[in-house]
């Protein structure tokens, strides 16, 4: 493996600032997938957190982009807002029977967001962890797990993860805790903190240092999904193509 292992992009594609400084103009929508894929390298879709999607709209995906490009997916909310994560299993499999695979080989790993308010709770988090699916109609399933409260700093928590086979997500924000695992399957980076008055978003000098980390990482042989997402939105493209080009 090399920095073709690591997979950068941005956190959807249908954001209409992005009209302005990403798309061409005049760029009908429907094509709006297809420029961005041959652009970045790789998308967390954001929409399969509210709605659910059929199978032939993971298709259409699928047959929009190029063979390398690869879609993370963010798990619908129901999976994970909500008091006791133990009583998740029909909302996991829902979500994961809603056509995902279609995507073939571009299903890239799936994101378990939790609210910020959702406190470490060992048994109960373990519950959930044992519910996830390692696979989907023959298709290995990659499990990222974002949490965002400060009791996920606990010492328990990342044995925990790794266990069942899962990955916590590293956060760059004010907001949440940074978790960082040298011992994780893969890397999963969310990126907050673009800057509007900043043309790429990161300055160069914090650009050249995450590149700098993702050449470490792929190293160790093992993918990276690294997203510029939330902060200074409108940023997120140019941030993503510039950490590409350091790549």
């Amino acid at each position: 493996m090399g920095t073709q292992d690591i997979l950068v992009g941005v956190g959807g594609w249908t954001y209409e600032p992005w009209r302005d400084n990403f798309f061409p103009k005049g760029l009908p929508r429907s094509q709006e997938l297809s420029w961005a894929s041959r652009r970045l390298t790789t998308i967390e879709v954001n929409g399969t957190y509210y709605s659910t999607f059929k199978p032939p709209t993971f298709a259409k995906w699928r047959d929009q982009t190029p063979p390398e490009f690869v879609f993370s997916l963010k798990a619908n909310r129901f999976a994970t807002n909500r008091k006791l994560l133990a009583g998740a299993g029909e909302s996991i499999a829902r979500f994961v029977g809603s056509g995902i695979s279609e995507l073939g080989h571009k299903l890239g790993p799936i994101v378990w967001q939790f609210m910020p308010t959702k406190r470490f709770e060992a048994s109960d988090f373990e519950a959930f962890l044992a519910l996830l699916p390692r696979h989907v109609d023959g298709l290995a399933l990659r499990h990222a797990l974002d949490v965002r409260h400060e009791s996920f700093l606990s010492a328990e928590f990342l044995p925990l993860v790794r266990r069942y086979g899962c990955v916590a997500v590293h956060t760059d924000s004010e907001q949440f805790p940074a978790i960082a695992d040298a011992q994780a399957e893969f890397a999963y980076l969310r990126l907050m903190r673009s800057q509007p008055g900043c043309a790429t978003g990161y300055p160069p000098g914090a650009l050249d240092q995450w590149a700098r980390g993702a050449r470490t990482w792929a190293a160790t042989g093992k993918p990276a999904f690294i997203y510029f997402i939330n902060g200074a939105k409108e940023r997120a493209p140019a941030a993503a193509m510039a950490l590409i080009s350091r790549l």
